[in-house]
């Protein structure tokens, strides 16, 4: 016999906590959509009391997603609580999931609050919440670290108040598999109504063992939910990744023995998607979704695998959408076939003169570059958003010099709130000029924290995708700018961050 393990994304909230990682709400909508078609049981939206923006996030998504459950966080009290109702008013299926530390050192360093205050919320937040929805999960904030006898007082409080999920984090990254694993064991075994919720897992990887201990919180403790990201994306060192978890139970179903829901063929897109949205690039040698986690450099490795690929591959690539990556499109492909690629590959557009626009942007690439791949067309989108939110800074366009033996000069078009602007300046190399003939205008005093160039498939024609990543007064963000011509690109990527510098929208921190 075989359970159902539930796959519960926190991409769209905890995997946007990541330093310059904040999406938009066209952006968050669009990877949801693309969750949904990867079957992710439950997709958490967002923190509807954190923003506005973040309320009109989770709204939406809440109202667009029809087969996963839509879940917003809240900390534990009335106002978060109902606010997070309100945003999933118009969700199929809704949870609320709220949240309160109860390890002694976030009680009393950061609450400021007594043990039996932390009971006392808790309880009284699960109340109001399951008055709110039938579905309500909890979590008490680094509970790893938290003491057990409390812990389980607390825990047996909320589930007799309603909790149909409880989640147990390893807020900081503390654990180790086999003790994280025992110790979700132990608080199953201990807490009486422990068979009336599901238990869950939300590991975070400061040591590198957040999808080891997630699994063993699963084989051990009997969690039947692992919270996870795409691409392992999060704050710090990041969360339980989603691919890798998916696939380890799938590849080893003989030891885990369990069920999931999850369409693997689309884990190449997600990915593609997550990583092009937020600038955050995909290591080559990342498991199941890297460009090198199916490569064999090895002579040995690549004469075994055309022999037999079970010889050195466990998994196919084609099962996490890999083959649906190679050449799709070029200049002679018609309207049609476009908009059927954006359909597979999880893109909505909202109207026809959306997708007519991107078409053009597409024949435009494609007269430079002969062969257009899937993130080519992730790209373009991305770029289509962009420029149809009528941001206050939007590139027009760019000339430079650079020679051997001479400094090198640039001259870069861009438009401020509709007027046009032009920038000049020299710098040490062509895009270090093109960035500073648009700061030479702007003057944002923002610094450059990070600056990284990706190419977005495999030859010299590729697109380059540039991430740009500027702080100012405690904010940090990140553009994201693609074109054949990299310093175009970095030119885009700049103007994009320097947008998202404007946008004002402060958020609460949320738990880890």
């Amino acid at each position: 016999m075989t359970d159902q393990l539930i796959i519960f994304d926190t991409t769209l909230r905890d995997g946007e906590q990541s330093p310059g990682a904040s999406m938009t709400r066209d952006e968050k909508l669009r990877i949801a959509k693309l969750l949904e078609r990867l079957k992710v049981d439950v997709i958490e939206a967002g923190f509807p009391a954190s923003s506005n923006g973040d309320f009109e996030a989770v709204k939406a998504i809440a109202n667009a997603i029809k087969d996963s459950t839509v879940c917003g966080l809240s900390r534990a009290n009335d106002r978060d609580i109902a606010r997070a109702a309100e945003a999933l008013k118009g969700a199929a299926r809704g949870r609320i999931h709220t949240f309160i530390a109860t390890s002694p050192l976030h009680m009393e360093k950061k609450l400021r609050m007594s043990p039996d205050e932390v009971h006392e919320q808790a309880k009284l937040a699960v109340r109001f919440a399951r008055n709110q929805m039938a579905d309500v999960e909890f979590s008490p904030e680094d509970g790893y670290r938290s003491d057990p006898d409390f812990l389980c007082r607390v825990l047996e409080t909320v589930i007799n108040e309603g909790a149909t999920t409880i989640n147990v984090p390893d807020t900081v990254g503390y654990a180790i598999p086999e003790l994280y694993g025992n110790f979700i064991k132990m608080l199953r075994e201990r807490i009486p109504n422990s068979d009336k919720a599901i238990w869950s897992v939300h590991c975070h990887n400061d040591l590198g063992m957040a999808v080891a201990n997630s699994l063993a919180g699963v084989k051990i403790g009997g969690a039947r939910q692992v919270e996870c990201t795409i691409n392992g994306l999060g704050e710090r060192a990041g969360n339980c990744s989603l691919e890798e978890v998916v696939m380890a139970v799938k590849t080893r179903k003989d030891y885990f023995g369990l069920d999931l829901r999850i369409d693997t063929q689309h884990i190449v897109a997600a990915s593609r998607m997550v990583s092009q949205t937020t600038g955050f690039v995909v290591q080559p040698n990342k498991a199941v979704v890297g460009a090198n986690a199916f490569a064999h450099a090895s002579g040995i490795h690549q004469d075994g695998v055309l022999k037999a690929r079970d010889t050195y591959e466990i998994m196919r690539a084609e099962d996490v959408g890999w083959t649906a990556n190679k050449i799709v499109l070029g200049k002679l492909s018609g309207r049609n076939a476009f908009k059927q690629r954006l359909q597979e590959l999880g893109v909505t557009m909202a109207s026809e003169g959306d997708i007519n626009a991107a078409f053009l942007r597409f024949k435009e690439l494609a007269d430079r570059k002969s062969e257009i791949f899937d993130e080519d067309i992730l790209a373009l989108v991305s770029a289509e958003e962009v420029s149809n939110v009528g941001e206050q800074f939007a590139f027009v366009s760019l000339s430079q010099h650079s020679e051997t033996g001479e400094r090198p000069q640039a001259k870069v078009v861009f438009t401020v709130q509709g007027k046009e602007v032009t920038g000049e300046s020299d710098g040490n190399g062509p895009v270090d000029a093109s960035l500073k003939a648009i700061e030479s205008h702007v003057k944002s005093g923002a610094e450059m924290v990070l600056y990284s160039v990706n190419a977005i498939s495999g030859s010299t024609e590729s697109q380059g995708e540039v991430t740009v990543r500027l702080q100012n007064a405690g904010r940090v963000v990140n553009g994201v700018g693609a074109d054949p011509d990299i310093v175009v690109a970095s030119a885009k990527a700049y103007l994009s961050a320097l947008n998202k510098l404007q946008s004002q929208a402060e958020r609460v921190a949320a738990q880890g």
